[in-house]
């Protein structure tokens, strides 16, 4: 009875579940959306933090380029305008000697490794030349199993090496033959385990397997030393398959402040002086670009809109063994010997300050500009904004005329052309080596190093076509992806040292190409525990290693930060706008970072949208050394020239022995004072002195000086979990 109710009962049912899934299917769907949008805004965040991250990183690192370049400019300064005899002038003179002008045969029996005798317990790697693929090799075993060369094998290899070298041209030439692929390699900065990487998965240099390393092998990381021989002894195992091209940091005034020299005189307390001495020639000798089938070219830093291939490929490289300053100029080390002798003295000193005049940009200088300068008595340091004024009123009293100063055949239009001359060599060099790419048309100074230029696509173009060139590989920046493609994908920028700031904070790269000239770039992250992070992990661990470095400058900056937060603050109420936060970060600072982004990260607590500024000082939580060691305004100056002060500290180390006297210390201080138009008392550097010499020997330790005032963050990893919560 009942059954002709059934067929309809069920289509009732059918038709329902059909509704079932269809609501199910909709609500599953707008779920995936959602899911899909969360995840989107929250890896948008994850980026925006990285890029961010990467910005402080980028400028903190330009900031001290540029400050290193100022430093030098200083140096120069003081060699164009006092007397040999003044104090100051002698303590750094021995920077600016073209290697005390030794001969080669005399820098042969300088170098002699014979006389160095090799230990019975040496339990290191063994090397005998000619070179062997198997010594080689298992001189890169040695070197990943942390064995280290004894110094008589080292100097051995480095005179091979500059013996080799000096036969080299300046632009290498290299041909792809078929199915021949060859490998080029960024910046490594002292990082080993990246080097190594690299010849796992890409084989070691052979005919087979050629490879073109871009430059800046030493500094920053702790294993340069290691890199160099090992590159060296495969140029010397095989000369056409491996190429060097120099890069800005193969400078021995740049090693003073990135850590290469310090590690060499570390690991070679001996010989380290000799082995130092060594590199100055063999970095000057190093080629400038390679060019592979005339269609790619190779160079550390990039190009300006006056790049010339030709005059770089006629240039005599090794002149330059800093390209922080020019060579000494030819023409006028000829002429000089015919000038009058009444003016010799004052001719030498006239032209050696043309040669050494530096201005802001290493690139754009005016060198006729450079020709004014002082001929008569000098003086010692004291006031160093004063002395061009000085020099002025000498001239007056003296009589004398800009136009009628040296009556000689050394004339100054001669000079002039003869300088200008030089100036534009030196030019293309420092182009070579510092320059960086920008989106816009153009070529500018790069005022963010300090040297070279930034060049614009359209200066691309015209390089590029001018000297029937496809594509441009340099280096010389870091990228988080290890490379990056610019200009139309005509500039291709590959760096291959890996977790450069920080562990994570980048990949490292390098680049196979072909017959076809078509770049294929393979990356990698050479430590394994940053492989296994995840992104949210990695982005968290780099961003509180930038952080913390920033709030380091925040706390070296204090006394200038606080002067501008009262200039926000006429009413003294301790409270600032984060607007004015922000204005004023940037304006003593220049780091040209987005304050307004990094504020939530850097500053925990308002009242009402202003800002407590003496309470944010106080949560900066820098752990600074003791107080009483230092005067407040040392301390102050310590902190915020640290890396000015080291550099300082190992020129006057002429003996590399690692200690000063009391008397090298004060008149560091006093450089360093007038380098910073500011004044130090001699009562607080005799105390600061006193207070550091911790065995009374009269010596100061300089690493252990440098360490005892370093800034440390006691409670970064505190603060740094909680900027990686994930967003809600």
């Amino acid at each position: 009875m009942g059954c002709g109710n059934t067929k309809p009962n069920q289509l009732q049912l059918k038709k329902c579940e059909r509704g079932n899934i269809a609501l199910h299917s909709s609500t599953a769907m707008r779920s995936a959306l959602l899911i899909q949008r969360w995840y989107r805004q929250y890896v948008a965040r994850l980026e925006m933090r990285r890029r961010c991250t990467w910005n402080i990183f980028q400028s903190i690192e330009y900031a001290g380029e540029q400050d290193q370049i100022k430093l030098y400019n200083f140096f120069a300064y003081l060699m164009d305008h006092f007397t040999p005899a003044s104090s100051e002038r002698n303590l750094i003179s021995h920077i600016f000697r073209d290697n005390d002008l030794l001969r080669d045969i005399e820098w042969e029996r300088y170098f002699n490794y014979k006389n160095i005798e090799i230990p019975d317990d040496y339990c290191g790697p063994h090397l005998t030349f000619p070179l062997t693929t198997c010594i080689v090799t298992e001189l890169v075993e040695a070197f990943r199993n942390k064995q280290q060369l004894h110094s008589r094998y080292v100097l051995q290899l480095l005179g091979e090496t500059w013996k080799l070298l000096r036969l080299l041209p300046n632009i290498n030439h290299v041909s792809t033959c078929h199915s021949k692929e060859i490998t080029i390699c960024g910046d490594l900065h002292g990082h080993l385990e990246d080097l190594l990487l690299i010849f796992y998965k890409n084989g070691l240099p052979s005919m087979e397997t050629s490879y073109v390393f871009n430059g800046d092998y030493v500094d920053r990381g702790k294993n340069s030393i290691e890199i160099l021989l090992i590159l060296f002894a495969f140029l010397l195992l095989y000369p056409n398959d491996v190429y060097l091209n120099r890069g800005n940091h193969e400078d021995h005034m740049v090693n003073l402040r990135y850590g290469f020299t310090k590690e060499v005189l570390g690991k070679y307390r001996l010989h380290g002086k000799k082995i130092l001495k060594l590199l100055q020639k063999i970095f000057s000798w190093l080629p400038l670009a390679t060019v592979i089938d005339q269609k790619v070219l190779i160079v550390h830093g990039g190009i300006s809109d006056t790049t010339d291939l030709s005059i770089i490929a006629k240039m005599d490289r090794h002149r330059y063994l800093s390209s922080l300053k020019p060579p000494k100029h030819r023409r006028f080390l000829a002429k000089s010997k015919v000038c009058d002798d009444d003016s010799d003295v004052e001719d030498a000193g006239a032209v050696g300050s043309v040669e050494r005049r530096r201005v802001f940009s290493l690139t754009y200088s005016s060198p006729s500009a450079s020709l004014h300068r002082s001929m008569q008595q000098r003086r010692s340091l004291q006031s160093y904004s004063g002395v061009e004024e000085e020099l002025q009123e000498q001239r007056r009293q003296a009589g004398l005329s800009v136009s009628v100063e040296h009556q000689s055949v050394c004339s100054e239009t001669e000079l002039t052309q003869a300088v200008e001359a030089d100036a534009e060599e030196w030019k293309q060099l420092v182009d070579l080596l510092w320059s960086d790419p920008m989106s816009l048309d153009g070529c500018v100074p790069n005022e963010v190093r300090g040297g070279g230029c930034y060049w614009g696509p359209d200066v691309t173009e015209d390089v590029l076509n001018r000297h029937h060139l496809n594509l441009l590989i340099r280096s010389h920046e870091c990228k988080q992806e290890g490379y990056e493609f610019c200009h139309s994908r005509r500039v291709l920028t590959i760096f291959s040292a890996s977790n450069y700031y920080e562990e994570g904070s980048n990949r490292g790269a390098y680049i196979r190409l072909g017959p076809d000239l078509i770049p294929h770039v393979i990356q990698y992250q050479a430590t394994r525990t940053t492989r296994d992070l995840t992104l949210r992990q990695s982005v968290g661990r780099t961003e509180r290693s930038a952080l913390r470095a920033l709030r380091e400058q925040f706390f070296a900056h204090k006394s200038d930060l606080m002067s501008v937060f009262q200039q926000y603050d006429p009413d003294n109420t301790g409270l600032i706008s984060l607007k004015d936060w922000a204005v004023a970060m940037e304006t003593v600072l220049h780091l040209a970072l987005p304050w307004r982004v990094l504020r939530s990260q850097l500053v925990n607590s308002t009242q009402d949208g202003m800002l407590d500024y003496h309470s944010w000082f106080r949560e900066l939580d820098i752990t600074e050394p003791n107080k009483e060691l230092a005067h407040t305004n040392v301390l102050e100056t310590l902190y915020k020239h640290h890396s000015n002060l080291e550099t300082i500290f190992r020129i006057i180390d002429t003996d590399n022995s690692g200690l000063i006297s009391f008397e090298e210390f004060r008149q560091t201080w006093k450089l360093l004072s007038s380098h910073l138009k500011m004044e130090i008392s001699d009562e607080a550097i005799v105390d600061l002195a006193h207070s550091i010499d911790f065995n009374h020997d009269g010596s100061i330790d300089i690493n252990e000086f440098m360490e005892a005032f370093r800034l440390v963050d006691s409670t970064h990893h505190d603060m740094g979990n909680s900027m990686i919560e994930a967003p809600s």
